[in-house]
């Protein structure tokens, strides 16, 4: 699943009130991104992927991925031209990663950090 645009960080508190229902009980949002309509969220347990499908919005595919279920990951800085930084994210049984285009207000190496706590667990 490939997923392209600009992401800007958005409050966990936030992120955690607007998607309670998705969240197991003590499951917590520790960072979340806004992509356009879309949304990533960081919890202590899982990534959550939220793809808002169609003209309006109304469909909603939730995608929630374990930590153990990725096998690496990578971030590109952003460069001289290229004012995005970028996350790579391959999860086990897929040869093609997930990618997440963050804009320069995102500090692409806390997303990175993060990705480090869960995924080394």
């Amino acid at each position: 699943m490939a997923l392209f645009g600009n992401a800007h960080a958005i409050d966990p508190a936030q992120a955690q009130q607007e998607y309670a229902r998705l969240l197991g009980q003590g499951e917590r949002v520790h960072a979340a991104y806004l992509l356009i309509r879309d949304t990533i969220m960081f919890t202590d347990r899982r990534l959550i992927l939220v793809d808002k499908q169609g003209i309006t919005g109304k469909k909603v595919e939730y995608h929630s991925v374990p930590y153990k279920s990725i096998t690496h990951f990578a971030v590109e800085t952003a460069g001289t031209f290229d004012l995005d930084g970028e996350l790579k994210i391959w999860i086990s049984g897929d040869s093609v990663p997930m990618q997440k285009t963050f804009t320069k207000g995102v500090d692409i190496y806390e997303v990175q950090a993060i990705l480090t706590q869960f995924v080394t667990r």
